[in-house]
């Protein structure tokens, strides 16, 4: 899926090219600007994350509040009716996932879920919170014995690369209108939890079949999400 995105976005724009060549020259007469024109930029995107991406409902969220959008442009209904529209399909497609998440939770959630409880009372767990602001942490041959990410209208950088894993560690995570990147060695598994309203967890990293160490990971929150990578993308 990693090389789809890019082939689709290629597509797109080549496309737009030839549009905007092809009206130039004369061999066809195609109105890019029209009424709601502007909705292809909530549209686009979200129908290509849709494709691409394994957290499908905020995609889902924002295609249809672009569809509903373009249809207001197009005067089917008035934009009072396309707000209030889309505040029900959010209202919708969020209780879709909470059914869907309490009637078919699966093997992987009730272990974290477990996993999380045992760790509750744990003292030794560090914690991080980024509230309007930034904040960053880095283990640097240091034991990592868990941590809770806060990370609201601002971003949390957790950097875990040369950290010292004695066991099987828990993570918990919150981000609300903000971000959290995790960096991670290769030899670490995530088994992640998730509870997302307009957000998500993305594990960026390639290979993870030399896992020694697992972090359980119950991460929640709205409109923001936690990153999980090596750190390479950084690297230029």
């Amino acid at each position: 899926m990693k090389k789809v995105k890019p082939i689709i976005w290629g597509i797109a724009i080549i496309t737009l090219g030839v549009i905007f060549g092809g009206n130039a020259i004369g061999l066809f007469n195609f109105d890019v600007f029209f009424d709601g024109w502007w909705t292809l930029f909530i549209i686009v995107p979200s129908t290509i994350s849709l494709i691409t991406e394994k957290e499908r409902l905020t995609s889902l969220a924002f295609l249809s509040a672009g569809v509903i959008l373009l249809l207001a442009a197009q005067d089917v209904f008035s934009y009072d009716a396309a707000w209030k529209a889309i505040l029900a399909v959010a209202l919708i497609l969020f209780g879709v996932s909470i059914l869907f998440k309490t009637l078919f939770h699966s093997k992987n959630d009730k272990e974290v879920a477990k996993k999380v409880k045992e760790a509750e009372n744990d003292k030794n767990m560090d914690a991080q919170m980024a509230i309007f602001s930034g904040s960053e942490r880095t283990y640097n041959g240091e034991t990592f014995s868990g941590s809770n990410l806060v990370a609201v209208f601002g971003g949390a950088d957790l950097d875990l690369r040369k950290a010292n894993f004695k066991k099987d560690t828990v993570i918990k995570a919150f981000a609300l209108f903000g971000g959290i990147d995790i960096k991670v060695p290769d030899d670490v598994e995530i088994k992640a939890k998730s509870a997302f309203f307009f957000g998500g967890i993305s594990d960026e990293r390639k290979d993870t079949s030399k896992a020694k160490t697992t972090i359980y990971l119950d991460a929640a929150g709205g409109f923001g999400g936690i990153s999980i990578n090596d750190g390479e993308k950084h690297k230029k």
